[in-house]
């Protein structure tokens, strides 16, 4: 049986995965039941899967603060073991638990599903996950939208040069009365 793989992804209501106004993290929207949310999800035994620009942009920004200023839930994600899919990086890894596995990320994320034992998730890593998703190697797309258009200040289109999927409404929430986590089964339309 091959391990389910969850693309996890945080977003605006207009699509865009972050921002460079002034809303700071979470759009400025979070609350104590997403957080609290987040930390149970990542308490869950599950390994990482990373593409290199993602991962080299949490190194820095969570190597930056210490360890106990961190929200619990991103505490336990930098903690989880991690795969690191890239050409370019080299070891060591600023990073507790982290390999990296050099190759196409198709082959090398279909070698996983194959052999782990644990559930594959990846918070982020836009490009590596429009290549699973057209691959037919992501299970699970899980959308956490926040309450905001960021027209102006909107980075990272999410499904911008994406394939086209229908998708199987599997799971939805309602946390702080007004973030939205919807959890989808993508099917190549």
């Amino acid at each position: 049986m091959t391990a389910t793989y969850t693309f996890d992804v945080f977003s605006s209501l207009d699509g865009f995965g972050s921002h460079h106004g002034d809303w700071g993290g979470y759009w400025g929207k979070q609350g104590p039941e997403l957080l609290a949310h987040r930390l149970a999800q990542y308490e869950e035994d599950q390994r990482m899967v990373f593409g290199a620009t993602t991962f080299r942009t949490n190194a820095e920004m969570l190597n930056a603060v210490p360890e106990d200023d961190l929200d619990p839930w991103v505490k336990r994600l930098r903690n989880l073991p991690a795969t690191v899919v890239s050409t370019t990086l080299e070891e060591p890894l600023a990073w507790p638990d982290a390999t990296i596995l050099r190759g196409d990320a198709v082959d090398v994320v279909a070698r996983l599903k194959e052999e782990s034992d644990v559930p594959l998730r990846s918070h982020g890593s836009l490009s590596l996950n429009r290549a699973l998703l057209a691959a037919g190697l992501v299970d699970r797309v899980q959308v956490t939208l926040y309450p905001v258009i960021t027209g102006r200040t909107g980075e990272g289109p999410i499904f911008a040069g994406a394939e086209d999927f229908d998708l199987e409404l599997l799971e939805t929430r309602t946390l702080d009365g007004d973030i939205q986590e919807l959890v989808y089964r993508p099917t190549r339309h």
